[in-house]
């Protein structure tokens, strides 16, 4: 299979070729927005042959903070400067940041937008954000922003129909969050868990073409354990979507669990205390992904 590794500032579309399909079937993407560059690297890294590995910046009250199984009352806040950290992950080899507005997961609607804002403008990398991001206006403003994937959780789960029109609206911009516990969606910002199970709304997602589904495993999030290996090559076979893992990255054995796990189709994780703390390091997890 052939990769493509650059793009004229002026095309208009570009061939891409799914990494999971048995044959390589070119399709056509057409841009959206001013920011080309951005378009055509994210889809690269996303599907490309490396393993993605993507720091988390989880901002509440405008400070950096890591949770433990996504509690309010169980928060580290490790800078009161997300922006230098953005600027940090960039400058140790991070091709893309995961941002998530924990205020605005809990209250339904942005909080940390400018900051937000600030990191994209800041740094150089594709950016992913989620957290409170339940209307089109919302998804509008992050993408009109520089913002390259949007990341819709609850609304996904609770209004189906939203997501199956935001994908219309901004094909190859939209992934979904999956936060599980049990084997049940959590919604709310993990406050609720729904009825729903893993693999239906997985299906779901598919049907309606989101470009990756990001799956937490929330008893694994931030107790530094080790992710939940099993059931995210689960999920990950049971659909043809990438799928990116998050939730309990610890460790370099970890990162080469997950490597194991491209043929399921993992394309990539999302590593958040473990970075902070200093147990794992951005150079010694790309060797280990390598």
């Amino acid at each position: 299979m052939e990769w493509l590794h650059e793009c004229a500032a002026d095309d208009l579309s570009l061939p891409v070729f799914c990494a999971k399909a048995e044959l390589a079937i070119p399709v056509m993407v057409f841009r959206a927005q001013q920011h080309v560059c951005h378009r055509f690297r994210s889809h690269y890294c996303l599907l490309g042959p490396a393993m993605l590995l993507i720091p988390a910046i989880d901002i509440m009250n405008g400070q950096c903070v890591r949770l433990r199984q996504g509690r309010l009352d169980e928060v580290t806040v490790f800078s009161s400067d997300p922006v230098s950290i953005a600027r940090r992950w960039v400058d140790e080899g991070a091709e893309r940041l995961h941002l998530v507005d924990l205020d605005g997961a809990s209250r339904g609607s942005p909080v940390n937008a400018r900051v937000i804002e600030q990191i994209v403008a800041a740094v150089d990398v594709p950016v992913q954000v989620g957290g409170g991001i339940r209307d089109e206006d919302t998804v509008q403003r992050y993408i009109d922003g520089g913002v390259d994937f949007v990341i819709i959780g609850t609304k996904a789960v609770n209004t189906p129909h939203f997501l199956r029109d935001i994908c219309l609206e901004y094909p190859r911009h939209i992934c979904v969050g999956i936060d599980a516990r049990d084997g049940r969606v959590a919604i709310s910002g993990w406050s609720k868990l729904s009825h729903h199970s893993v693999f239906d709304v997985a299906a779901h997602c598919e049907r309606d073409g989101v470009e990756a589904i990001i799956y937490t495993d929330i008893s694994r999030d931030g107790m530094m354990g080790g992710f939940n290996a099993e059931a995210t090559s689960d999920l990950a076979r049971s659909v043809k979507t990438p799928v990116i893992a998050s939730g309990g990255v610890s460790s370099l054995e970890d990162i080469r669990l997950i490597k194991a796990l491209e043929d399921d189709g993992v394309t990539g994780c999302i590593i958040g205390r473990a970075l902070y703390e200093g147990g794992l390091s951005l150079a010694d997890c790309f060797k280990a992904a390598a």
